[in-house]
């Protein structure tokens, strides 16, 4: 029997940005012990410092590249790239989530806590070489999604969102958990390359298929995949806005960095097989998703069912395959990320307390109203709507090139026809800002400048990266070269 390796001190280089954020998440929670409600920006502050400091040390490469602990973690380009995505958008959901929170007295110093660790927890999953570490970091990040999407107990619409995200969440993660259970029965290993490796030797897959199936539908659950989908609008709907904008956001890259942990790393030489799961999964998100967003009147509601049809678009890429379609799927990710988190900060940056402009009859007139405003949800909307020159463009260009290099001609056409189908219930929106009368009296001003102005810097991104978007995507293809 040969003994272990144990991990050295200089295993913990690579994860240095990990145990930064993990150690200042704690700081930060027993700092909020001794103040009160008037000091919480403090905590909030901190927080976003951290944040800032391990992007840094993520771009920068502090504690650099490498395979530790035996394989469990591995930092390498793919992961740092994901990284730098779910650091940002976690540091945006804080910025959104502050006058919002705090005007409806729902910022209880937990609120940056939570996110440090689900942040935490996604950067742990994208860099996980391990079926442990896929689900350490996969609880971690469940687990504090579940007491965000809770956060407003007095509101029963809050609290039927939180049981049914935990009651589905942890159905997709049972699902998961037998599916790498049978994987690792077949395989004899927990270890992704090893799993990868001891393929080529079974003479009898049928049992690893069916853990690939099982993995699959976990993977599809977390995505929020058709036809896995039933929890997403409900908890879009019931969730305070910034807690939905958080969740639309990094969760999505994280599930993007473990699938193709999960399914190229660990169980790559199926992927003839997978890959046709993934197809399906795709044309049931994209049909399902943009012909039921259509019917909804209310905005999240409506962004819910378009993440769906979302989903439908990344998984393209995935089920294309190959460094074009990871990339391409990358590149959709962190465009979708920078999307979805400017769609949720309109509703926020348009709502006041007793108002929380979530339906679609709120953006009525908008336009006369406030000019601006109407002109940056345009911006938002039509690059979700996928029209040149905005970033949503280029990424549903890029999915679809990949699938047809994968040979799904069929699922390219069934896109390009699925992204006219979603093009309506986006350009409705539009419609209602510009052509539609004002409903009821204007509301009051908003107190605060912070959240206008990165909203409109977020808005306005999204036709800067349209216009030099060649970067994102030279990275993301940099991430899977070679």
């Amino acid at each position: 029997m040969t003994t272990p390796m144990l991990p050295t001190a200089a295993d913990l280089w690579p994860l240095l940005p990990e145990v930064t954020l993990i150690a200042g998440a704690f700081a930060l929670l027993m700092l909020d012990l001794f103040l009160d409600k008037r000091q919480r920006i403090i905590t909030h502050a901190l927080a976003l410092a951290l944040l800032a400091v391990v992007l840094y040390m993520v771009y920068a490469g502090v504690g650099g590249q490498g395979t530790v602990f035996n394989g469990m973690f591995v930092r390498d380009v793919m992961a740092n790239v994901t990284k730098l995505a779910i650091l940002l958008v976690s540091g945006l959901s804080l910025v959104y989530a502050w006058p919002y929170l705090r005007e409806r007295d729902l910022y209880p110093g937990e609120v940056p806590v939570l996110v440090l660790l689900a942040t935490a927890g996604m950067m742990m999953l994208v860099s996980a070489g391990n079926l442990v570490m896929v689900y350490l970091g996969l609880e971690l990040l469940a687990l504090c999604s579940y007491a965000l999407v809770a956060l407003n107990r007095d509101d029963g619409l809050s609290s039927e969102a939180a049981m049914k995200y935990i009651v589905l969440g942890s159905l997709a993660s049972g699902l998961l958990l037998y599916g790498m259970s049978l994987i690792y029965g077949a395989t004899g290993t927990l270890d992704l390359g090893g799993i990868n490796a001891a393929i080529a030797g079974l003479a009898d897959r049928s049992l690893l298929l069916a853990g690939v199936v099982f993995m699959v539908a976990g993977v599809a659950f977390k995505l929020g995949a058709a036809p896995f989908h039933m929890w997403l609008p409900d908890v879009y709907h019931g969730a305070p806005t910034p807690v939905t904008l958080f969740i639309s956001t990094g969760p999505k890259l994280a599930a993007f960095g473990m699938t193709y942990r999960l399914l190229e790393t660990g169980v790559g030489p199926t992927a003839e097989q997978w890959q046709w799961l993934l197809a399906g999964l795709a044309t049931a998100s994209l049909i399902i998703g943009n012909v039921i967003a259509i019917a909804q009147s209310n905005l999240k509601r409506m962004l819910a069912y378009s993440t769906v049809s979302h989903v439908g678009f990344l998984l393209l890429g995935f089920a294309g395959g190959g460094a074009q379609g990871y990339s391409a799927a990358m590149f959709y990710a962190i465009s979708y990320a920078i999307m979805s988190a400017a769609s949720f900060g309109a509703i926020i940056v348009l709502s006041r307390q007793g108002f929380e402009a979530d339906k679609i009859d709120d953006f009525k007139g908008l336009s006369s109203r406030n000019p601006w405003q109407a002109g940056l949800v345009l911006c938002v909307m039509a690059s979700l709507a996928g029209v040149p020159p905005f970033l949503g463009f280029w990424a549903k260009l890029v999915v679809l090139g990949a699938a047809l290099n994968g040979g799904f001609l069929w699922l390219s056409i069934l896109g390009v026809v699925c992204a006219v189908i979603g093009a309506f219930y986006y350009l409705r929106v539009i419609k209602v800002m510009y052509f539609d009368e004002p409903v009821g009296p204007a509301p009051a001003p908003r107190t605060d400048r912070v959240v206008p102005i990165v909203f409109g810097v977020n808005a306005l991104a999204l036709l800067a990266l349209g216009i030099a978007w060649n970067p994102i995507m030279a990275w993301c293809q940099q991430a899977f070269a070679g």
